[in-house]
């Protein structure tokens, strides 16, 4: 939980009105010259400064005072910031594979300057040998799909234009080794594979009921005469229809050297071969990565002593060093001495109380905690702990064997914010000392993080936090709660009721959809697979029993706007162009569009009017030459001066326009 903190209506204080008051007098009183202190009339402004500055003290303190603790008494709290996540691709220095441990940091420098850091969450093991070949095998012939796979902005069907059963998708690696020639790895290969933004259709389910990716996979190797059963850690792909995470078994010395296909040189090959399962379309591949894995701008603190227990109702504040607190991406399950369960979300905080540490539970207030409940509260943006009054929830008891020393902050995860949203290319850095690690680098940019949500943004949140009263019931509730899923960087959230994603078209009772639209750059920005988990678990937690909850990604529809546009005679063309191509663009963009800026309403109309509008009010623009201004949706030009209909829940994608400028 996060506290909202009143702010200043009126920010001026004594020296400040003082200084004001001094620059207006040769406006109003020209002929008063002397403004040095001795002169009387600067006592009296000085004595109306300090009246005025009193009544500005108070004046800070109401309504809005009034209006944060409501909000406060309701339990509406501010949201922390966000760290951002990225995905790091480590480079060994030798053929040899190396291990890369959980808490390895690699840092970028910020937009002041300063370091931004990036923790891995897990670790894995990196490999020495490089992904040398990738072919496809659509069930008759193989394709050489190498250069596509490290070309930017090229991609590759992985299993053919039309994916069927026995197609695959190889890859064929180097030996371990000096000049590659060794065995095959026989330790984990962690590969992460980049579905292109268009194919992309990630999805997750609230509740056990998980639904089934449109395909099933054998993991295989060549061992000399045929392909052999391939151990599978993990896949994050849901069938290749998203991105994310293939971790395999490495085959070691089973594996045998082979030119298969159209690759002329002896490798190592792994397969992923389809083995049932049907696909409306086929996936569609950027890339294969080896040796990528996510990280988050945020760090790992440890072992921090709070301070001691007075045995006292409602201790605290205890402030950690470093906030906000960030939630972990797997909460855990601790047993106490006691037999209780303690589910660690975010801070793992342990208290000595004379018979050794035990952790105790953080939850979001005392209404259900009982006079012996070991719980806290915890203000995740400011890192201040609390505790009980012996009624509602357990005060700690003293420690005389450790009286200022027996509350320890035993693990956190801390960091966030807007700055932690570096680009592709800047997080290179490493700032733990990893052996045998040549480079690491992020080819995609950071997403995600954001800042602390603002007082006005929780007023304008309150209303609906109220009517939702934390269950989901209508599609207000759902998209509400969605927006606030902890560990979860959501921007925007829509509900679509009776709509089930694999019978589209089709009213399913107790079905419902959410369409999740990410705080990330760009003009299409889509949720990854971990965001509609963290979506779906938090909505499991507030739905109903009989409501089926499925979170999902929109979808984008293209939408370029061609004109000819006749400018003034004194403005400049460059200028001009640049000036009406970003109007359209964040006037039709996800995040930032629309009338109130607020982003491009779902299944909004594009009315013709409304372009003409945004394009004439740029300055410098004097009208549309003979009215010649149309879109293209989905790269096919529409009817002149037609308002465009866009499906249920459908988003735009802006695309630069075409414009031609000319004088008149």
């Amino acid at each position: 939980m996060s506290a909202i903190v009143a702010p200043d209506l009126d920010d001026r204080r004594y020296d400040d009105l003082v200084t004001q008051a001094r620059s207006l007098i040769p406006r109003y009183l020209p002929e008063w010259t002397n403004h040095n202190d001795a002169d009387p009339g600067i006592t009296l402004l000085q004595l109306f400064a300090w009246f005025t500055d009193q009544l500005v003290y108070r004046v800070n303190q109401v309504p809005e005072l009034h209006y944060v603790k409501f909000l406060q008494l309701l339990g509406i709290q501010a949201r922390p910031a966000r760290p951002a996540r990225v995905d790091l691709t480590f480079a060994t220095a030798t053929a040899a594979d190396r291990v890369v441990p959980a808490g390895t940091q690699v840092s970028g420098p910020g937009p002041d300057g300063k370091p931004v850091v990036f923790e891995l969450s897990e670790g894995f093991t990196a490999i020495g040998a490089p992904l040398t070949a990738v072919q496809t095998f659509d069930g008759f012939a193989y394709r050489d799909v190498t250069g596509a796979n490290t070309t930017a902005d090229q991609a590759f069907a992985p299993f053919g234009p039309h994916a069927h059963e026995n197609s695959a998708l190889l890859l064929g690696f180097t030996g371990i080794g000096a000049g590659g020639l060794g065995p095959c790895t026989d330790n984990p290969i962690t590969l992460m594979a980049y579905v292109s933004r268009g194919r992309a259709v990630p999805l997750a389910q609230a509740g056990a009921l998980a639904v089934p990716p449109p395909a099933r996979f054998a993991y295989q190797y060549w061992d000399g005469a045929g392909w052999e059963p391939l151990g599978v850690e993990r896949d994050e792909t849901a069938g290749f229809t998203a991105t994310g995470r293939i971790v395999v078994h490495g085959p070691g010395s089973g594996a045998v050297r082979q030119a298969i296909g159209q690759v002329a040189t002896p490798l190592y090959w792994l397969c992923v071969r389809m083995v049932t399962g049907t696909y409306e379309r086929g996936p569609l591949l950027e890339r294969i990565a080896p040796n990528t894995v996510p990280a988050r701008a945020a760090v790992t603190l440890r072992d921090e002593v709070l301070g001691g227990s007075d045995g006292m109702p409602e201790q605290g504040p205890l402030t950690l060093s470093r906030a906000p607190v960030v939630p972990l991406d797997h909460p855990q399950r601790v047993r106490r001495a006691d037999g209780r369960w303690v589910t660690v979300e975010s801070l793992r905080l342990e208290i000595d109380e004379g018979s050794g540490f035990e952790v105790w539970q953080e939850v979001d207030d005392f209404g259900g905690s009982g006079p012996d409940d070991p719980h806290y509260l915890l203000d995740r943006n400011t890192g201040a702990i609390r505790f009980g009054d012996g009624r509602h929830g357990a005060i700690p008891t003293a420690n005389v064997a450790a009286p200022m020393t027996n509350i320890v902050a035993r693990r956190w995860v801390a960091g966030g914010g807007a700055a932690t949203n570096l680009g592709a290319g800047s997080v290179t850095t490493l700032a733990t000392v990893l052996p045998g690690i040549k480079t690491v680098r992020n080819e995609l940019p950071a997403a995600g993080g954001a800042d602390a949500e603002t007082v006005d943004a929780a007023k304008l949140r309150a209303p609906a936090e109220l009517q939702a009263k934390g269950r989901a019931v209508t599609a207000e509730d759902f998209e509400l709660l969605a927006r606030a899923a902890p560990a979860a960087a959501v921007a925007r959230a829509h509900a679509l009721a009776l709509t089930h994603p694999r019978y589209p078209g089709v009213a399913v009772p107790g079905a419902i959809t959410v369409l999740v639209v990410p705080d990330a750059p760009g003009n299409t920005p889509k949720a990854a697979p971990a965001t509609l988990t963290a979506v779906c678990a938090w909505l499991d937690r507030h739905r109903l029993v009989t409501t089926e909850v499925f979170a999902t990604c929109p979808t984008y529809r293209r939408v370029r706007v061609v004109a000819d546009l006749v400018i003034a005679a004194d403005a400049d063309p460059a200028q001009v162009h640049r000036a009406v191509a970003d109007a359209l663009v964040t006037f039709l963009h996800p995040l930032r569009g629309g009338d109130d800026g607020r982003g491009w309403p779902f299944g909004g109309p594009l009315y013709s009017s409304d372009l003409f509008r945004v394009v004439l009010r740029v300055p410098g623009v004097l009208r549309v030459r003979d009215n010649q201004l149309t879109v293209e949706l989905d790269e096919e030009r529409q009817p002149f001066c037609r308002d465009i209909d866009l499906g249920i829940g459908e988003l735009v994608e802006p695309l630069d326009p075409d414009l031609r400028v000319g004088y008149a």
